[in-house]
């Protein structure tokens, strides 16, 4: 018999002080994780028993939809990274390290080369694919900001799973079983969640969706549709080029006029009261080693994954100071495409800055800016494309209305990578007519510490958390109101004992603390029911409290466990 009194659940009564969001602050004050270090984390008994119960339901779906569970080392030689290309690649996130031999490796954020390896040296032919191998394991990425107790951790735990087969619609296919695999996984923890389209970002591939757990804390916009079933994440989210209608291009010949110290376009609205929407706003660029010019409507932002994607580059970044004078010859805020040598730098444009007729530009010089200006008669654009970041209201790209936002967490990952692992590192296979081909990957992730946290995110109140059934730590709280009573206490052992047997999951608060302290902790560690024991037993009925609604009845002792049964069921 689990008795509290034994167990290890430091409750707190204060909010703790680097706390910044309700998910963070109970899994602490509920005694289920404690923070080591900055984005470490030791999870408590009661926080391990959830942690068991996602990973549980994930164990459950994936082996259901032909997976298979293995574990992968943790620390992975370099060399695998830079067969890859992702050794510096991957950026300053990337955990490195060297043994006593001076050997450089990596903590595992995720486990590409390895599987890859893996497979590469045990299957060769197409008889012994297709194969999804998973694991469960703590990861390890060196955040800038760790943030949010579980949403943004240096070390957290991690579902990862790997699919190899022959042919595209067989990734296709394998791709599908896990999608929907992470749907019915994140239904049975109890998230609120979208599964959105999204960028495949430093893992690579294409036909990539996150599932995202929504909540006004998340770190991601949503990009959803009004009508109908589109959701992107707002890097992923298309724009629809609905070009403006031809007005009367009888413009004034561009004329430059005084600014000075009129950078912004706040600034410049203001002063010299302009719309937005008439300022070409110029973005100097370094593109991987490249300087490109990208201009966009002052209105809009610049979205700097499209334009990574347009190059296909691995890093993007505004140009420094230093780097905007080389290139156009003038500070930052006052950059202009006029005069600049389109065969040198590329004058790229998102789709709407064509429709500009009466434009007003940086001059390229200090403190000046030109005005009446209009593209394709004062400067040409080698590219017009889809560069923004989609906004509220604009047109769905898949018909659904108009856009709105909502603000989610990252909790789940599938992308198709097609190639992009096995043919740099030789994972290929003997087709039927002997010939060798490389295997077509698809990877697909799930934060599991970080899906505790987002169903606390989600479900919760002024007095603590409100677990769904399915994943909460014990399904009920039975507390004697005063365990000295020994009516109260033997019952209460009595029914502990009953309710356990009958296959129900219980915490029994036996400690000698006022009831008023039972009842806060109880609330706080939010166990689907408390059964609450009075001087009523001695008639045989106790109060039955459902945790989400508040609701509470006296059942008769007799009566008990086909009542919580019921309950639970429904909950």
């Amino acid at each position: 018999m689990l008795k509290q009194s034994q167990m290890f659940i430091p409750t707190l009564r204060e909010v703790p002080s680097d706390a910044e969001i309700a998910s963070h602050k109970l899994l602490v004050r509920a005694g289920l994780a404690r923070q080591l270090a900055s984005g470490i984390y030791s999870y408590l008994p009661l926080g391990l028993r959830v942690l068991q119960k996602i990973q549980a339901i994930v164990r459950d779906e994936m082996n259901k939809a032909g997976a298979q569970e293995m574990v992968m080392p943790a620390m992975q030689p370099a060399e695998l990274w830079e067969k890859s290309g992702r050794w510096e690649a991957y950026g300053p996130e990337l955990v490195r390290l060297n043994d006593r031999h001076n050997r450089p490796f990596a903590l595992g954020p995720t486990h590409e080369e390895v599987v890859t390896t893996l497979v590469r040296d045990e299957i060769n032919s197409y008889k012994k694919l297709p194969i999804n191998l998973y694991q469960i394991q703590t990861k390890f990425r060196d955040e800038v900001r760790p943030r949010f107790g579980l949403i943004r951790c240096r070390e957290f735990i991690m579902k990862d799973a790997y699919s190899f087969d022959t042919t595209q619609e067989g990734l296709d296919k394998s791709f599908q079983d896990m999608f929907n695999a992470y749907t019915n996984i994140f239904t049975r923890v109890g998230l609120n969640f979208r599964a959105v389209e999204a960028d495949a970002g430093s893992i690579g591939g294409t036909g990539t969706y996150e599932f995202m757990a929504l909540c006004e804390i998340g770190e991601d916009t949503i990009a959803y549709a009004t009508e109908g079933n589109y959701a992107a994440n707002l890097e992923k989210a298309e724009v629809v080029y609905n070009a403006a209608p031809k007005q009367d291009a009888s413009v004034s010949a561009p004329e430059k006029i005084h600014t000075p110290g009129v950078k912004t376009i706040e600034q410049l609205t203001e002063s010299l009261g302009v719309e937005a929407s008439s300022i070409i706003k110029s973005l100097v660029c370094k593109v991987d080693d490249r300087i490109v010019l990208v201009l966009v409507r002052g209105d809009h932002e610049l979205n700097d994954v499209k334009l990574k994607n347009l190059y296909d580059a691995t890093n993007v970044d505004f140009a420094s100071e230093a780097e905007v004078r080389a290139a156009v010859g003038a500070p930052i805020g006052f950059v202009g495409p006029l005069g600049v040598d389109g065969e040198k730098i590329d004058i790229i444009a998102d789709n709407y800055v064509q429709d500009i007729v009466d434009g007003l530009v940086g001059a390229n010089e200090a403190d000046y800016h030109i005005k009446h200006v209009q593209p394709g008669r004062d400067f040409q654009v080698k590219t017009y494309t889809d560069l923004r970041n989609i906004t509220e209201g604009d047109d769905c790209p898949r018909g659904g209305g108009k856009i709105a936002f909502a603000r989610g967490v990252e909790v789940g990952h599938v992308f198709k990578l097609g190639t992009k692992y096995s043919e740099p590192m030789g994972a290929t296979f003997l087709d039927e007519n002997g010939r060798s081909k490389p295997m077509i990957m698809g990877c697909y992730g799930i934060g599991v510490s970080r899906t505790l946290a987002a169903v606390i995110e989600q479900n919760n109140d002024e007095n603590g958390i409100i677990w769904p059934v399915s994943i909460a730590p014990y399904h009920v709280h039975v507390i004697p109101i005063n365990s000295k009573v020994d009516e109260q206490r033997l019952a209460a052992e009595e029914l502990t004992a009953k309710l356990t047997a009958a296959g129900i999951e219980v915490l029994y608060d036996d400690r000698l603390e006022r009831a008023g302290v039972k009842f806060k902790d109880a609330d706080l560690i939010g166990l689907p029911i408390r059964i609450t024991i009075s001087d009523k037993v001695n008639e045989g009925t106790v109060e039955v409290r459902v945790r989400r609604s508040g609701e509470a009845v006296d059942v008769h002792v007799d009566e008990l466990i086909s009542y919580v049964k019921e309950k639970l069921a429904v909950l």
